[in-house]
């Protein structure tokens, strides 16, 4: 009898997980200047654009061997150089956002426990106890990341409905589409603070290669789980800002902004306009599994990222060095600099840009000069769709940057 086939289900879960991070909560804070209306335009431009990109790179990924990742595909349509600056870029980001959940993620895991125990935990036993039970997961195989992840996803869903059910049902349209706002009002120009954040809740394309190895080469498959997995993201967050920005006046955001979206802040504004009730509990719980299934996501990408680029196979040994290399790092640093990652993390965006948007554009024109089009999967659309998703990571780093200078205007509130 043949092994269980993967099912599409278990592989949108890892999708859906990877994206709907911690960040979520970062999207109504930073879509505030563009409101609603806005932030949907926003979301909608991001998600097919990281999308496209994403299957760019399933399409590439189809010409080489079941377990190749950015370093092989780089390196050999690209060059070297490109795939020192993608690798620098891929490390940085993966490694960087995995020191972040191992610090959140271990936060609340020794307030879970001491709460359990009715004594203190230490932040470090947290951390351990975290990433430890997570770290085995992507160490034992993918299929235990698939049914982990579903498991985490459904607990999200859950919890996303019992916090936000009754905020959507009491939205306000006249708060949602701000129709009380003084005349001339100006919302796009706060567009460029928007974009590297929504960008940052779309990041999945470290998953490719492992879910193509995953489903056995099966391509349609994996680009239907692409799809799936993103398109729940995409719910559960123009949900999340019908719920917030449908109830939240967008002149009463100031502190929210101030609070650079601290959730427990956003929580007590928004409660002097509707009843929020135990909704910081279960915001916590939500905030929780999707932390795990973030990490679960990220360091998977990362872990077959590094098989692939130091050639490790598939046996307990090379899994086992592949595990100390993807882990021990960002668990070190964590461990000896708890709040590091806190100067480098506004980066983060501005370093996804690179290997999620202009290296997948580039990779695929360069694929199809070498390799052809038409033969086995392949992304429609053609040089427009190059250009279109070359030309939003341009935009992308181009809002960073003048983000960061200070150029263009930031919603205070």
């Amino acid at each position: 009898m043949s092994a269980k086939q993967p099912s599409l289900f278990g592989g949108a879960m890892i999708i859906a997980g990877t994206i709907i991070g911690a960040g979520m909560f970062a999207n109504p804070t930073a879509t505030s200047g563009v409101w609603f209306t806005g932030a949907l335009l926003v979301l909608l431009y991001t998600w097919f654009s990281m999308l496209s990109s994403g299957l760019m790179i399933l399409e590439v990924n189809t010409h080489y061997p079941h377990g190749a990742s950015f370093d092989t595909m780089v390196k050999d349509l690209l060059g070297k150089g490109w795939n020192v600056v993608n690798g620098l870029a891929v490390a940085f980001v993966l490694y960087l956002l995995t020191y972040a959940y191992i610090f959140v993620g271990g936060d609340l895991t020794a307030q879970g426990l001491g709460s359990l125990t009715g004594s203190e935990v230490a932040l470090p036993v947290g951390q351990l106890v975290f990433f430890g039970v997570l770290a085995c997961c992507v160490w034992a195989s993918t299929r235990l990341v698939d049914r982990l992840t579903t498991v985490l996803i459904g607990g999200m869903v859950i919890t996303f409905i019992w916090a936000t059910g009754g905020l959507i049902s009491t939205v306000k349209l006249p708060v949602l589409f701000d129709t009380q706002a003084a005349p001339h009002t100006s919302y796009w120009i706060y567009a460029a603070a928007a974009l590297p954040v929504c960008l940052a809740s779309f990041g999945f394309h470290g998953n490719v290669s492992s879910l193509l190895k995953y489903f056995d080469g099966d391509a349609p498959k994996v680009a239907k789980a692409l799809k799936t997995g993103t398109l729940i993201a995409l719910v559960i967050y123009v949900l999340w800002q019908l719920a917030i920005q449908g109830n939240l006046p967008r002149n009463e955001f100031a502190p929210v902004i101030a609070a650079e979206g601290q959730v427990s802040v956003l929580i007590e504004t928004l409660s002097k306009f509707v009843p929020t009730g135990s909704m910081d509990k279960v915001l916590s719980f939500f905030a929780y599994m999707a932390i795990a299934s973030s990490f679960l996501g990220v360091t998977l990408g990362l872990f077959d990222y590094i098989a692939d680029m130091f050639k490790w196979k598939e046996y307990a040994a090379d899994r086992s060095k592949t595990a100390a290399v993807t882990f021990l790092p960002p668990l070190v640093c964590c461990l000896l600099f708890p709040t590091g990652f806190v100067t480098a993390i506004g980066y983060v965006g501005l370093a996804a840009t690179v290997w999620t948007a202009l290296i997948p554009a580039m990779l695929l024109y360069k694929s199809r000069r070498k390799f052809g089009a038409g033969k086995g999967y392949c992304i429609g659309g053609g040089v427009w769709l190059m250009v279109w998703v070359f030309a939003f990571g341009l935009i992308n780093i181009a809002a960073q940057i003048l983000s960061q200078m200070g150029i263009v205007p930031v919603f205070t509130g």
